[in-house]
């Protein structure tokens, strides 16, 4: 099995630990000749280093471990960049989060107004110059990409690159899917077989088929209603999320027919979502005195001894395991079945073909081949259809640099009540966003 080399840019991210960990241990699956680290934020990459480098030195002694600011050094002779990148940091995300609950409305890192627009025009120039550096310095490299509001990102790189060599990826549908093989009695998510359909953080499950070929979803179903959602993970445990899968529970009482995507929250009870968000004290707040608390103890942990410090190693990491798992199969062409974000072109027939939807697909050493489903009724098409508008709108509006686009945008999304209310939200955003978004006339 020949070797591979991974970049991961956005190193500094509190996932980088979850990512290496899974590359190494998977090292059978997706054996390494080289890692390297890339990130603007050369003290944040250093600390997320260090306190990985003792479980690198023990799991892969030999390995080229690359660790540098330099785009050149970093994604020169890689065959695959893993892209997770925070345009603004923590900051932004606050702020993204905050305006809107201003005014009332959902205020969420990767939906409405801030988390799905404001964080999407503001990411696309972070992840285009990632990838222009990896076609550059690596012509034939994969560019797999965890960066949020992974929608409009998809939809960016699909006008600007074709999404050539591009497979945009979210870990949610797999988080899920780990939650119910728990359920289940399952070993592993990869013990179902889904059958899914929609948008980046907006679709359903329509079947959930185990090894055997037997549809769970209604075992599935009825122990939700009559259980609650039980969750697996540590970062799915915490009180913000524990509150989602509460809510989980009443989206799956009012729309029994499938089983959705937890973020469909937002959309399908926004005004109540609103209403039990504090504006003073947002999701960003917690992950800044939660994950980014422990990352920097984790670290003074590691200063304080460093010859005796042991890395932090997770019993497991459904993020970092998805995008190994997603390279293995295009490297080996193992054509293994995934939930991907992919140019619709027939696989959901009644959506526009230049949607980017996200669908099981086979995954080969020449992209995602994705499963095509029978067309969707009119509830679940026009939900997304509207989603769909101010995604694309939000495109426009950087590509254009146009004010009306991005008013549109906000406007057309389910999370707001009018276009008074999209306006003084726009106007917000801009404020806020300074150079981080083009200048719109």
């Amino acid at each position: 099995m020949e070797k591979k080399a991974v970049v991961i840019a956005g190193a500094g991210s509190t996932h980088t630990p979850g990512i290496i960990q899974s590359l190494l241990q998977k090292k059978q699956e997706l054996p390494l000749r080289k890692l390297a680290l890339y990130d603007i934020d050369e003290q944040r990459m250093n600390l997320v280093y260090d306190i990985m480098r003792q479980f690198i030195e023990q799991e892969a002694p030999d390995l080229d471990v690359v660790v540098t600011t330099d785009p050149e050094t970093a994604f020169t002779d890689v065959d695959f960049v893993f892209a997770q990148i925070r345009q603004g940091g923590l900051a932004m995300r606050s702020s993204d989060e905050k305006i809107p609950l201003k005014y009332g409305c959902v205020g969420q890192e990767t939906c409405g107004a801030g988390g799905s627009i404001s964080y999407g025009i503001r990411s696309i120039p972070g992840v285009f110059g990632i990838v222009e550096a990896a076609k550059k310095y690596s012509p034939n490299c994969w560019i797999l990409n965890y960066s949020n509001p992974a929608a409009v990102v998809a939809e960016a790189t699909r006008r600007e690159f074709g999404n050539e060599r591009i497979l945009n990826i979210c870990d949610m549908p797999t988080a899920i899917l780990l939650s119910y093989s728990k359920m289940l009695n399952l070993p592993s998510w990869r013990d179902l077989d889904p059958c899914y359909f929609g948008l980046n953080h907006f679709g359903w499950f329509t079947e959930v088929y185990d090894k055997q070929g037997v549809d769970r979803l209604p075992e599935l179903r009825e122990m939700i209603l009559n259980q609650g959602m039980a969750v697996s993970d540590r970062h799915h445990k915490d009180p913000d999320w524990m509150h989602t899968w509460a809510q989980y529970v009443e989206i799956v009482k009012d729309y029994p027919e499938y089983l959705p995507n937890s973020y469909l929250q937002y959309y399908l009870y926004s005004q109540d979502m609103a209403a039990g968000m504090d504006p003073e004290h947002t999701r960003a707040d917690s992950v800044i005195n939660g994950r980014e608390k422990e990352m920097f103890a984790e670290h003074q942990a590691y200063l304080a001894d460093p010859a005796n410090y042991k890395s932090p190693i997770q019993s497991f990491t459904v993020f970092g395991d998805f995008i190994v798992d997603a390279a293995a199969s295009i490297a080996y062409n193992k054509a293994e079945r995934y939930l991907v974000i992919v140019e619709n072109n027939g696989a959901i027939p009644n959506l526009p073909d230049d949607a980017m939807v996200e669908v099981p697909a086979y995954v080969r050493s020449w992209g995602p081949e994705p499963v095509r489903r029978a067309p969707i009724s009119t509830f679940y098409k026009g939900l997304i259809e509207e989603q769909l508008a101010s995604e694309k709108l939000a495109v426009d509006a950087y590509f254009e640099h146009s004010y009306q686009k991005a008013l549109e945008a906000i406007a057309v999304n389910k999370t707001i009540p009018s276009t008074t209310v999209a306006r003084k939200i726009l106007d917000d955003l801009i404020a806020a966003n300074g150079d981080y978004w083009p200048e719109l006339h």
